[in-house]
């Protein structure tokens, strides 16, 4: 049985992942979803001082308490920043890292370095009118919540403490490629250590395919 801890993304909520959670439970294994402060299910906690280290703190607060181990560490899109965080506090409770569609930062990275000109310049004008907080993107659904901007412009720190992590797998969504998440999948295919997927959908990969989602996320309990 493995157990999976699945973070979600900016904007969104842990209800991204409640349907492969679901999933993962029916297949015998237990699956885990944060909820991420002020994001969410947890909206009403929103206000402009949240940093990526309280996001942090949420998941490794949750690890800590349910006394979680051989943890199948999963992060989408932001939450790429999140996991990359938390594989430093707890790498010895974390047996792999996998990141859907996600970014993934060096040390000292924050994701205002490593996402592209066109989000930078929404971060910044789709908080003017309420600072620090940014709204979705044109088009998001209208479920998303806004953001805080200080999460996008902390750096995460990435140190030899998650060397012990010998699982890393990314996800990459190839629809309406090449995207901000281009990089980062072009990058681990020519890094060892690293199992890379291409699936044919959009960012959300988990509305998209749900059920390729979790065959995925499946097999990394067969690695273990």
């Amino acid at each position: 049985m493995a157990t999976y801890l699945l973070v979600h993304g900016a904007w969104g909520g842990g209800s991204a992942w409640e349907d492969t959670a679901r999933r993962l439970t029916l297949a015998g294994h237990q699956a885990h979803v944060a909820y991420l402060t002020g994001l969410g299910e947890r909206a009403h906690l929103l206000h402009p001082g949240i940093t990526l280290s309280d996001h942090i703190r949420d998941v490794t607060a949750m690890i800590d308490a349910r006394g979680l181990k051989d943890i199948v560490l999963v992060g989408h899109s932001y939450g790429g920043m999140v996991i990359s965080g938390v594989a430093q506090a707890r790498a010895n409770t974390i047996a792999a890292l996998v990141y859907v569609d996600a970014f993934l930062p060096r040390d000292g990275e924050a994701l205002w370095d490593i996402a592209d000109d066109p989000s930078r310049k929404h971060y910044i004008d789709a908080q003017r009118d309420t600072p620090g907080l940014v709204a979705p993107f044109p088009g998001s659904p209208p479920t998303l919540g806004r953001h805080p901007l200080l999460t996008l412009t902390e750096p995460v720190q990435v140190k030899p403490e998650s060397a012990s992590i010998k699982r890393h797998t990314y996800i990459y969504a190839t629809r309406g490629a090449p995207t901000v998440f281009t990089k980062f999948y072009e990058r681990v295919k020519a890094e060892s250590g690293w199992r890379v997927h291409a699936v044919n959908t959009g960012h959300g990969v988990m509305f998209d395919d749900p059920d390729g989602m979790a065959i995925l996320l499946l097999a990394e309990a067969q690695r273990g």
